[in-house]
């Protein structure tokens, strides 16, 4: 059966007659008549009893018609699905985030996403690189927001904004009665430092290095905002991208400015082989206003 014999089937059932059927769907009743009797011969049963002029359902027809009240439930699912789309209403996103745009920046697009689409639902996930990079590629997320480099010939990328390490101490600290901080002094403090792969530890590594400095190790963390933690707690000098600073308690900390740090981009990433929906298209745009709401954090 195709859907135009599932329409007039259903149609005569509930009218209960070949002249009920065809005003209940615009067309004439001769139309009808041969829809249902090449019906009739193509499935090899009679559906109706004729007596004097009147149809009576067999129960062959009966029995057809159950199922086809659970496809025109189906059918009407689907169109109020497909007339949703494009105000993302039961739609669905799942985002990546790294772990200091999982604090702020996506939250507060997130945010905003559903107040414009409340039936909407969002996955979200702040994950290491490696990882987000896996499941975007695998087609499992829609896309991701990362402050690390995404390497993969399947990805999509596209700047958002940037990024910059400043230097953290616990209030208090030694360094900064001088009346000039004294950033080869702070390199030469415990330091609170990043694992090998963190876009942060090529960076001091290269101060390091460029001075000649061999570093005192006191804690390797996995997340700006954990190296936030442990030099407000005063267990070394850490070097922190102003995206988790700016969310630490504030009075716990003090960021001070580092000389020439280098800007790092923040990206947005999807995989060209899955197209945004109309929910993706707005939470990028949203990023992007909520990047540029951002207000940096305050240097003590």
């Amino acid at each position: 059966m195709n859907l135009r014999q599932i329409e007039v089937f259903r149609a005569v059932m509930s009218a209960g007659s070949i002249t009920g059927a065809a005003r209940l769907l615009h067309v004439s009743q001769p139309g009808v008549s041969r829809l249902v009797r090449h019906l009739e011969l193509q499935l090899g049963v009679a559906l109706f009893e004729r007596r004097n002029g009147r149809l009576f359902a067999t129960p062959e027809a009966r029995a057809l018609q159950v199922e086809v009240d659970k496809v025109y439930r189906g059918v009407r699912h689907v169109q109020d699905v497909a007339q949703h789309l494009r105000f993302g209403a039961h739609a669905t996103l799942r985002v990546l985030s790294s772990a200091n745009t999982a604090l702020e920046l996506v939250p507060r697009a997130t945010a905003r996403l559903l107040a414009r689409f409340p039936d909407a639902q969002v996955g979200f996930e702040a994950l290491p690189t490696r990882e987000i990079v896996k499941l975007l590629v695998a087609e499992d997320a829609d896309l991701a927001v990362s402050s690390a480099p995404l390497e993969h010939p399947v990805l999509d990328l596209r700047e958002i904004g940037q990024w910059r390490l400043m230097c953290a101490l616990a209030p208090g600290h030694r360094l900064l009665a001088a009346p000039v901080f004294d950033f080869d002094a702070a390199l030469r403090e415990r330091l609170v430092l990043y694992s090998p792969e963190a876009p942060q530890s090529q960076v001091i590594d290269r101060w390091l290095a460029e001075r000649d400095i061999v570093p005192r190790r006191a804690v390797e963390v996995r997340s700006g905002h954990a190296a936030c933690a442990m030099a407000a707690s005063g267990a070394g000098v850490a070097f922190v991208d102003d995206l988790s600073a700016r969310t630490f308690a504030p009075g716990r900390l003090v960021l001070v400015p580092v000389p020439q740090a280098p800007a790092f981009p923040l990206l947005a990433a999807r995989n060209t082989h899955r197209p945004l929906s109309t929910l993706g298209q707005v939470f990028l745009q949203l990023l992007d206003e909520e990047f540029a709401a951002l207000g940096r954090p305050a240097a003590g």
